[in-house]
């Protein structure tokens, strides 16, 4: 349908069946267990009030009977749908800030009151996009491996950065050449690309010093030109993508992440900026849940 091209995988993360999946369970997976190890009874995180990450972080709670709260930026929905209706169905409790800067101190300050009260909570960064949630993705990628696809070029949507360290790291410790394109959802290349590094940066106490000099030296490749209008604003090459992948794959993308990648990876094969030749992977991250808000 698009005229000829590279070999096109989908690494379906929006499969995974913990809690509507998405990328955030590979993070969260080892991060809810070093909060765990350290003895939390209570998880906190941050986000939008239709976050992936809050609803991954609130099922993950639940799982593992811990409680959950969040902080969401915007007003109360009148009526909760989608990502926010999931929150309340497995008990999260929510408060609502006005803005996105007022979220991580409100976090830290509902964590003071809890310690205050005798209870033991966890902050989880945005994203949980933390050194140790990377490991998420370096893992990962050798996942990949073992269902036998060496990819040429990894598009994926990025944003927190937490994915795309691991996939940039996993596929420098594998000793592979691969592209790995991060198609940012909202903020400029050269910001997503600095935390990036940075939390490949903080591996270096998971990875020991030679690992990490590997991870370190790695390329690291974002793509601002597709955000558009905005986080979560659709664009004409996002629609375009989204409806495409639905007809020909029947494969759901959003248009705050996942389309705007795959409209990123239509565009390349479009105009020729892959080779025929190569073994591309879309990684898709989730979000099929915000098409119901």
């Amino acid at each position: 349908m698009l005229g000829g091209g590279p070999r096109l995988v989908a690494k379906r993360d929006d499969a995974i069946p913990f809690g509507f999946g998405g990328n955030k369970v590979r993070k969260l997976s080892i991060v809810a267990a070093r909060a765990l190890a350290d003895g939390a009874d209570t998880l906190i995180t941050v986000g939008g009030i239709q976050s992936n990450h809050a609803r991954a972080t609130a099922a993950t709670a639940a799982k593992l009977g811990l409680r959950c709260h969040l902080i969401a930026n915007g007003a109360k929905p009148d009526r909760l749908t989608a990502n926010a209706l999931l929150d309340a169905l497995l008990g999260a409790e929510v408060e609502y800030v006005s803005s996105r800067a007022e979220r991580a101190p409100a976090a830290e300050r509902r964590a003071d009151a809890i310690r205050a009260m005798g209870g033991r909570p966890a902050v989880v960064p945005l994203g949980a996009s933390t050194p140790e949630g990377a490991i998420g993705f370096v893992r990962a990628v050798g996942e990949l491996l073992e269902q036998g696809v060496r990819p040429d070029v990894v598009v994926h949507a990025t944003s927190s950065g937490g994915t795309q360290a691991g996939l940039v790291a996993g596929c420098a410790l594998h000793g592979l050449s691969t592209r790995v394109i991060g198609v940012s959802a909202d903020d400029p290349a050269s910001d997503v690309e600095r935390q990036v590094r940075a939390i490949i940066a903080g591996m270096e106490p998971l990875l020991g010093p030679s690992l990490a000099d590997v991870a370190r030296e790695a390329a690291v490749e974002v793509d601002d030109s597709f955000v558009g209008g905005g986080y979560g604003v659709p664009t004409p090459a996002s629609t375009e993508a989204q409806q495409l992948a639905a007809r020909a794959e029947a494969l759901f993308v959003d248009h705050t992440y996942t389309a705007k990648a795959l409209a990123a990876l239509i565009s390349y094969v479009r105009d020729g900026r892959i080779p025929s030749d190569a073994t591309v992977v879309f990684w898709h991250t989730g979000g099929q849940v915000g098409l119901f808000a």
